[in-house]
């Protein structure tokens, strides 16, 4: 199926149901715009899927993009420019697909001032899609700047006691990042400009790979876009915001924050730190992996130190994104690959978790394991799927969870760039500690002892909890047993993105190799004057000769 601008319709179709949700005024007719949009939305990037082929070239190119004329004057060239590839599509299709679920998520749970919270959720979709789509760097800021402001006010407004301090937290760290981000945008565009006098200022994602930025440049810009996404994953010690935004949000906005925003974090790193700036990303690379490894067992011990159950699956995205953040500076094809489907599988597992959470949350309205227990009995299906998506965000063989670790582990053991057995070691204790406080959160609320009566009463899932929770379901499933077509998406990306550091830092290093002493000597070399050339005179041209011409 061809359908014109497919990659902007699934973009932009959000911020139209925004628009409609606007000027509705019953409560039913809001959630159910919402819902239709969403739905389409999904469907919509179903066929972006499908009409995506992983065998194309997207070196060039992303494919199904749109592409408008630049915005400003000619000497600047930022444009719309939008489209899919190997790194974007699975995570536009999770965006998406989340999109349905978090709608029916709220269909209950938000009963105040609807219209609004219903508007800033379609919005948000907007912003996280783009961001993903964006080939741009100044349109990917745009859209990187307003997933804020949605999210701000979905925190703010329909949070918990404490959801000013959080929100503001969360925008505040963001924002700081994302502005320095912003100043390094602007130099790169600069400097592309200065190095080629035929070209001019631009953030073409494209055209900045064609440069070769010196090594101490790399440095400081490599700097200001890494700060900007390590806080937005959020890698260790930048993580303090997200447990605050977790706890405090609504169960649709945590399920949004943990299942797609964090890996506009992951994402960004990916994109834009590793292919524009290789010389400075592996030379920071040991390090940036040691401070996941510590997220890795940090984030474990702490969550398993946690009486709220939502604020320990929240510390459980501090050492599940730390074994992403290792993958993608492990710089090997195995861990670029699970680093990649990672961040789709932790957004399928831990969204499911704040869902179930969530659900648990409005039967008794105290998010406290020792006020639950005993609760296998009374609701067996939501204990079962509690225990399902446990055993998915643990790593479990034969769900989701455990393609991406094993990739990670298996590709970071095998890298020269960070060449540390005891490092990688020492990140697959984070897979034990998972099942320790995971396991322990599931005895807690469901094996332990019955002590409140009020939890032998409660109301198991209804159908439409298990509507929205069957799709995660069956993705933990088919993609823990056949991963292949998902991993086959990706590939020609990283591949062409780890073909690409390599070529560009060789560049880097001979451009500013000091010269040797071959090269010396033959610069040392006497250059003989040219020889000068026989000239033969025809007669005739003697004869045509004018002396005052």
């Amino acid at each position: 199926m061809d359908i014109p601008y497919l990659t902007s319709l699934v973009i932009f179709l959000p911020t139209v149901g925004a628009l409609l949700t606007l000027l509705l005024r019953r409560a039913s007719a809001i959630r159910w715009t919402a819902l239709a949009t969403t739905t389409g939305t999904f469907a919509l990037s179903i066929v972006l899927f499908l009409g995506y082929d992983p065998a194309v070239s997207t070196a060039g190119a992303p494919q199904l993009m749109d592409i408008s004329a630049a915005w400003f004057p000619d000497a600047i060239d930022v444009k719309y420019f939008v489209g899919v590839d190997g790194l974007s599509i699975l995570l536009i299709l999770l965006t998406t697909l989340l999109g349905p679920i978090v709608v029916l998520s709220s269909w209950t749970y938000i009963d105040a001032k609807e219209k609004g919270y219903y508007a800033l959720l379609l919005l948000l979709q907007t912003g996280i899609t783009g961001v993903f789509a964006s080939f741009d760097l100044i349109l990917f800021y745009v859209f990187f700047e307003l997933t804020l402001i949605p999210m701000y006010f979905i925190i703010g407004v329909w949070g918990g006691e404490n959801r000013i301090y959080a929100a503001i937290k969360f925008v505040l760290y963001t924002l700081v990042g994302s502005l320095l981000m912003l100043v390094a945008i602007l130099y790169l565009g600069y400097e592309a400009a200065a190095v080629d006098p035929g070209h001019v200022f631009t953030t073409d994602w494209y055209t900045l790979l064609e440069y070769n930025i010196p090594a101490d440049t790399q440095t400081w810009l490599f700097a200001l876009f890494a700060l900007s996404f390590a806080i937005k994953v959020p890698l260790f010690p930048l993580h303090t915001w997200l447990p605050d935004a977790h706890v405090q949000a609504p169960t649709g906005g945590s399920v949004i924050l943990a299942g797609v925003l964090l890996k506009m974090g992951t994402y960004g790193l990916v994109r834009f730190c590793l292919p524009l700036f290789p010389n400075a990303a592996q030379s920071w690379a040991f390090a940036l992996a040691a401070l996941a490894v510590v997220g890795i067992i940090y984030g474990a011990l702490v969550a398993r130190a946690q009486p709220d159950a939502k604020k320990l699956v929240a510390y459980s995205s501090v050492s599940h994104l730390g074994f992403v953040v290792l993958g993608i500076f492990a710089f090997t094809t195995e861990a670029m690959q699970g680093a990649v489907i990672q961040m789709v599988n932790h957004g399928i597992s831990t969204g499911a978790l704040f869902l179930l959470v969530g659900m648990l949350y409005e039967r008794r309205h105290t998010r406290r394991m020792n006020d639950y227990g005993g609760l296998a009995t009374s609701v067996p299906i939501l204990s079962t799927l509690m225990v399902f998506s446990v055993l998915a965000s643990a790593g479990l063989p034969g769900l989701n969870g455990f393609v991406g670790e094993f990739l990670i582990l298996l590709g970071s053991f095998k890298s020269t760039v960070l060449d540390s057995v005891a490092l990688v070691a020492l990140a697959t204790t984070g897979v034990i500690l998972a099942a320790v406080y995971l396991l322990y959160m599931v005895y807690e609320l469901f094996f332990g002892e019955l002590t409140d009566p009020a939890n032998a009463n409660l109301a198991d899932v209804n159908a439409r909890e298990f509507v929205l929770m069957a799709p995660l379901v069956l993705l933990m499933l088919v993609m823990g047993f056949f991963p292949q077509p998902f991993l086959k998406q990706t590939a020609p990306a990283t591949t062409f993105l780890l073909d690409t550091i390599e070529e560009k830092h060789a560049a880097v290093e001979a451009m500013e190799a000091p010269p040797t002493a071959d090269d010396a000597a033959r610069e040392a070399l006497p250059v003989a004057p040219p020889e000068a050339a026989e000239v033969t005179l025809d007669p005739d041209d003697l004869r045509s000769f004018d002396p005052d011409r």
